[in-house]
């Protein structure tokens, strides 16, 4: 799947990286918890979190996480979005939950990365 199928099926606002829309993800993970995501994610995945923080796009770096999509309408702090620019990470937002936004990403598809 594509980031823009992901744009689409969640009905997201790009907030970084809207010329990276056609990177693949193969899979996603969701979690407000950073060392979760260090746990379980994998390489090339989507993240999906409410943190909005420089974490999520630190943790992401580190995990070679594609795209992080920002949960329940949050918008990312100004030091994350710089970080996204300098680290190449698309940043998205949705207005849905993690469970919904998670729930129809899978039904689209999209597999978890722990699989």
């Amino acid at each position: 799947m594509i980031l823009e199928d992901v744009r689409r099926i969640l009905d997201c606002k790009v907030i970084v990286g809207k010329e990276n829309l056609n990177k693949v993800v193969d899979t996603a993970c969701g979690s407000d918890l950073m060392s979760d995501i260090l746990s379980f994610g994998k390489p090339g995945s989507l993240l999906l979190t409410g943190l909005t923080n420089p974490q999520s796009v630190q943790t992401a770096d580190i995990m070679d996480i594609k795209a992080i999509v920002y949960v329940r309408g949050k918008n990312p702090s100004k030091e994350a979005v710089t970080l996204a620019k300098e680290k190449g990470i698309p940043l998205l937002t949705t207005n849905l939950l993690m469970y919904d936004a998670c729930g129809k990403l899978y039904l689209s598809g999209l597999r978890p990365s722990n699989e």
